[in-house]
C-alpha cells in the first residue's frame, strides 16, 4: 500500500496537493490502497478498483495498519460524480438581448473554436463569455479526471471534492506574467492555459497583455498542449482549451458607440489594434461584434433562452461530429487540418465561388480560409445539413470582422 501526506510536528497528517495523480501512480505500480489525510480521500478515492483510507494522524495510521485496515475504506457518492448536470451558476437567461452574440457562441460551442468579442465598455462581452461554459457539452469521466488532476497538482481543490464537474473558466488580468499565462516556476506547474484545459479561457481586453505573453499562446492554441523547459526536466501539460477574447474597438472604446462620441485619432486605433498579431488573429475562429443594448433591451424583463436550451443544440451538433471523427485522432471540427478539410467538407461549386469572392475582399489568409470552411462545417451540423449550403458559408464568412476594414 502507499502512505501520502504532511506530517505536522504534532503528528496529524495535513492535507496535499496532488492526491489523485498519487492514488492514480500508486494503482499504476501495483499498490491495492493508499491512506491520504481527511481533506484529500474523496479525491483519491474516485480512482477505481482502488481502496482509500483516510487518517487524521500517524498514531492513526499505525493503527489502521495493525488492524490491517479493518475501518471501511472511503466511498464517493453518486451525486460527487454526477457529470451529466453539472452545477453552473450563470445561465445564458440573464443575458439581456445580444441574440447575434449568442448564436456566434453557440456556433463557437458546437464545433469548439475559439472567439473575439469586440464592443464598447458595459456591452455585456464578460457577462457573456462568463455563461459560455454553461453551453458546452458535459465533460466525460476522462476529460474531468484530466482537469481534476491539474487542480490537484495546483492545490486548487476544495477539502472534500472528488471531482471538478464543471468545464473550467479562466479570467486571468492582463497584468499576468507570462510564466503565470504559460507555466513554470522553479518546480513547474500549470498556469492558466493549462487550468483552462477542456474549458475555457477568457482574457479581457486582449490588446492590453503584454505582447510575449500572447504571441505564447500560439503553441496551445495549435498543439492543445505547452511544454516548459528546464536545465533539468522538461514538463508537457495539456491545454486543450476554448479561447474566448474581448477588446474595445479603441482605445477610448467606443469607436463604433452611436450614443458616445470616440476621442481617438485613426492612427491610436490602428495601434491597437496591431497590438494582437496577424497569427495569432488567424487563430481565431470568429471575430463578432457587441453593440451597446438599446434602451428597450435594458429594460427587458422577460429571460432569454437559458443555458440548457443552448447546451441540447450544441450537444447535437457534437454528437454528428463525434460520428464524423470516429476514426480521427480529433473530436470536433476547430481540430481539423488541411487533409481532413478536404476529406470532410467538400465544398459544391456555388460555395467555392462564394468563399472565392470572400478571400478576394478580405484578404485573407490560407488560415483564415480554413476557419471558415471549419465555421461553414458547424453551422451545418448545427442545422443537421450533411453539406455545407451558400448559406452556411455566408454566415460563416460574417464572423471575420477583424479582416475587414471596419475601423477606418
Amino acid at each position: 500500500m502507499a502512505l501520502t501526506g504532511e506530517l505536522s510536528l504534532d503528528g496529524r497528517l495535513r492535507a496535499i496537493s496532488g492526491a489523485l495523480p498519487m492514488a492514480l501512480g500508486s494503482r499504476k505500480a501495483g499498490r491495492r490502497a493508499l491512506v491520504a489525510p481527511p481533506p484529500n480521500g474523496n479525491e483519491a478515492a474516485v480512482v477505481d478498483d482502488f481502496e482509500v483510507y483516510t487518517a487524521e494522524t500517524l498514531y492513526d495510521t499505525v493503527k489502521l495498519l495493525e488492524n490491517d485496515l479493518c475501518d471501511e475504506p472511503v466511498r464517493v457518492s453518486e451525486e460527487q460524480i454526477d457529470l451529466a448536470t453539472p452545477p453552473y451558476e450563470a445561465d445564458m437567461a440573464d443575458v439581456k438581448g445580444q441574440d447575434h452574440v449568442k448564436r456566434a457562441l453557440v456556433i463557437a460551442a458546437a464545433g469548439g473554436h475559439n472567439c473575439l468579442m469586440i464592443g464598447p465598455p458595459g456591452s455585456g462581452k464578460t457577462m457573456l463569455a462568463r455563461r459560455i461554459p454553461s453551453i458546452l457539452p458535459p465533460m466525460t469521466l476522462d476529460e474531468a479526471l484530466e482537469v481534476t488532476k491539474l487542480y490537484s497538482v495546483k492545490g486548487l481543490m476544495r477539502p472534500g471534492d472528488a471531482l471538478i464537474r464543471t468545464r473550467p473558466y479562466r479570467h486571468p488580468h492582463h497584468t499576468v506574467s507570462t510564466a503565470g499565462l504559460i507555466g513554470g516556476g522553479t518546480i513547474p506547474s500549470p498556469g492558466e492555459v493549462s487550468l483552462a484545459h477542456h474549458g475555457v479561457l477568457f482574457l479581457d481586453e486582449l490588446p492590453e497583455f503584454p505582447r510575449s505573453a500572447l504571441e505564447v499562446m500560439r503553441q496551445p492554441l495549435e498543439d492543445g498542449d505547452v511544454t516548459i523547459a528546464r536545465a533539468q526536466s522538461t514538463l508537457t501539460f495539456p491545454a486543450r482549451f476554448q479561447f474566448i477574447g474581448a477588446m474595445n474597438p479603441c482605445p477610448c472604446g467606443f469607436h463604433t458607440d452611436p450614443q458616445r462620441e470616440c476621442t481617438c485619432s485613426p492612427s491610436q486605433i490602428q495601434r491597437y489594434l496591431k497590438q494582437i498579431s496577424g497569427p495569432l488573429l488567424d487563430r481565431i475562429d470568429i471575430h463578432i461584434e457587441v453593440p451597446r443594448l438599446t434602451s428597450e433591451e435594458v429594460m427587458q424583463r422577460e429571460p432569454g433562452e437559458p443555458s440548457a436550451a443552448m447546451r441540447e443544440r450544441v450537444v447535437a451538433a457534437r454528437e454528428r461530429q463525434r460520428e464524423r471523427f470516429a476514426d480521427a485522432p480529433f473530436h470536433n471540427n476547430a481540430e481539423m487540418n488541411t487533409r481532413a478539410l478536404r476529406e470532410f467538407c467538400p465544398l459544391s461549386p456555388e460555395v467555392e465561388s462564394l468563399l472565392k469572392t470572400a478571400i478576394e475582399q478580405l484578404a485573407l489568409s490560407a488560415r483564415a480560409f480554413d476557419r471558415i470552411v471549419k465555421l461553414s462545417r458547424t453551422i451545418a451540423d448545427l442545422e443537421g445539413a450533411d453539406e455545407i449550403g451558400v448559406a452556411h458559408a455566408a454566415e460563416a464568412a460574417q464572423y471575420r470582422s477583424l479582416d475587414r476594414s471596419l475601423w477606418g
